[in-house]
């Protein structure tokens, strides 16, 4: 069971891959596992998922938009103790549209839709004092947009209702620790990442009678998480691994000023914390060629949910395999499946309905570099 560095480095590549879908508006799982890579190191890649959210009893076929997040990171072995990093990933998102000849999430030929937009740069400097321990912490720069619309039946006199949320850039930071043993390609990684606070310039416009109010800031706060991972290898060949990640949604929510004064009510929030969790294995076959595989829970956020992203959790499978046709780049490619949990929508404190048998299908491909 004993590896070496390059070998362990290779097999590690192959882990997470594939896409995530997760609770609230969770889209990255915000890994940084690029940055715990022996040596000098450069990834970019890319994610798409395909999901299906659908309500028999609302007759809505599908309202879960399809989308794309990439991915890049460099880490570069400065000294022999001390590391540098810089990462970029879209941590969190929403991309939804209803059909809008259904009465409940449609009206004058225009539909309910929301798009939600993040991108995160994270700087790391680790710090390594002896062969096993890293200990690495960082500013983090985040951007934040979004656009929503109600419509129909659903939202009642807030049909007709627009919020503009402007891009807004702000400041958090994260930090963790690392604790490797090479030999036997254990690693284990403990990371926590702040709430970063932004107040988003926000145009707001009322179907009754086109009124448009004046801007005024929102407050959007993007909640702290932490993410523990580990592997080890468990046989000749093959890899055991599993990440814990928990994202504080609870207190999480969108009030823009006008709407809660026309209503009482937020536009988004969620009532739980997510806890996720993957386990898997990956094994290498041969020098080129080596392969993972997992299995995923995610919790939810709460039931019931937002019209806007009517599911709670899921279950899932997923399948990485990896090319190497050289020691020091790899490409890799994955799939993986979602049992999308069922969930009741809400608008402010009435339910409005199920969403039911929903899924979704993600794929991922990345390139990975050694230099």
């Amino acid at each position: 069971m004993k590896l070496n560095k390059i070998y362990s480095a290779i097999l590690l590549s192959t882990l997470p891959l594939t896409p995530a879908l997760a609770a609230g508006l969770d889209r990255s799982g915000q890994s940084i596992a690029a940055f715990l890579q022996p040596g000098n190191y450069a990834e970019a890649g890319i994610s798409v998922l395909d999901p299906k959210v659908q309500s028999n009893q609302l007759k809505v076929n599908d309202m879960a938009e399809d989308y794309y997040f990439p991915s890049a990171a460099i880490k570069v072995q400065a000294t022999e103790h001390i590391s540098i990093g810089l990462l970029y990933d879209q941590p969190f998102g929403a991309e939804s549209l209803y059909p809008s000849n259904n009465l409940v999430f449609g009206a004058n030929g225009e539909a309910t839709q929301v798009e939600v937009e993040t991108h995160n740069l994270s700087a790391l400097i680790g710090y390594q004092p002896t062969e096993n321990w890293n200990f690495y912490a960082g500013p983090v720069y985040q951007t934040v947009k979004g656009n929503v619309s109600l419509r129909g039946t659903a939202y009642s006199l807030l049909s007709g209702y627009n919020i503009d949320l402007k891009e807004d850039d702000a400041f958090g930071w994260l930090a963790g620790f690392a604790y490797q043993i090479p030999e036997i390609a254990l690693k284990t990684a403990v990371t926590y990442r702040s709430e970063i606070k932004h107040e988003l310039d926000t145009t707001e416009t009322f179907g009754f009678g086109a009124i448009q109010q004046p801007n005024a800031l929102t407050e959007v706060v993007t909640p702290q998480s932490v993410n523990i991972d580990f592997q080890t290898g468990v046989a000749a060949n093959t890899l055991a691994f599993a990440n814990i990640r928990w994202v504080h949604w609870d207190q999480f929510a969108v009030t823009p000023k006008f709407l809660n004064a026309a209503s009482g009510n937020n536009l988004i929030d969620y009532s739980d914390d997510q806890w996720s969790a993957t386990v898997g294995v990956g094994r290498k076959f041969n020098s080129h060629w080596s392969g993972s595989a997992s299995v995923g829970y995610d919790s939810g956020a709460g039931n019931p949910v937002t019209t806007l992203g009517p599911t709670e959790g899921y279950w899932s499978v997923g399948l990485g395999g990896q090319y190497s046709p050289a020691e020091n780049y790899f490409i890799q490619a994955g799939v993986k499946y979602f049992w999308l949990g069922d969930a009741t929508a809400r608008t402010g404190t009435t339910n409005v309905g199920e969403f039911e048998d929903n899924y979704a299908l993600g794929y991922g491909l990345k390139i990975g570099y050694r230099f």
